[in-house]
């Protein structure tokens, strides 16, 4: 008797970024893989050329202009940490080839049941905790640890650093930054842009356009970003 295995066809994905958070999506992208095979990587792409041809094996393939010029089919993610440029790598990958990964590590429970809407282009990483009824738009960033709470509606290309939480029903508009254990409390509404500093504590509403910082985070400056 013959028996004929089933082999997943992997997708073809590159990583746009070859600093620290391409090799660490680059881990993520080997954890999804390891627990259900899914992409078949090609390599880095980063305007800025790296200083080595390969990155842990995989070549350094061109720029941005390289990558809009594929033929084929194929997947990107732009890991690139901060908001404002990853929105303006977004923008410049205009083939009609190319498509816009999703990665959530397998660790992130992502059930029907949750109702999470979640965008092309999002990088969920290990350790993160999303509760129910969660809206994430295009290309967010949750990196290690993360937290997000009920009702939560983080826009366009936020960006949260490891460990920061964002409490029930809070608001992040498109581009905001939280830093490294900075915390937005339940029901704040957080305006477009704005960073929120490392440990701060965002505990009323904070315009758009300002850094905060300290418990509670206060506006220390406010600064016209382009997105």
């Amino acid at each position: 008797m013959t028996t004929n295995l089933h082999t997943p066809q992997l997708r073809p994905l590159a990583i746009f970024g070859a600093g620290g958070l391409g090799r660490e999506v680059l881990v993520l992208v080997h954890q999804i893989n390891e627990y259900q095979p899914t992409w078949q990587l090609t390599g880095f792409y980063d305007d800025a050329r790296p200083s080595l041809d390969t990155l842990h094996g995989l070549p350094y393939l061109g720029t941005s202009a390289d990558l809009n010029e594929v033929t084929a089919p194929l997947h990107v993610v732009v890991a690139v940490g901060n908001s404002q440029s990853r929105a303006a790598v977004v923008r410049q990958l205009t083939s009609p080839h190319l498509a816009f990964a999703t990665l959530i590590h397998p660790g992130v429970a992502c059930a029907p049941y949750q109702n999470l809407q979640i965008g092309a282009g999002c990088i969920i990483s290990q350790g993160c905790i999303l509760t129910t009824d969660i809206t994430l738009g295009q290309h967010v960033l949750l990196n290690l640890g993360c937290t997000v709470g009920h009702d939560a509606v983080l826009e366009d290309f936020c960006s949260l650093m490891p460990h920061a939480n964002v409490g029930g029903a809070a608001h992040l508009e498109t581009g905001v930054y939280l830093g490294t254990n900075a915390t937005v409390i339940n029901h704040v509404h957080v305006g477009a842009r704005t960073i929120v500093g490392a440990g701060a504590v965002a505990v009323r509403n904070l315009p758009a356009n300002c850094t905060a910082v300290g418990v509670p985070a206060q506006a220390i400056k406010t600064k016209q970003y382009q997105m």
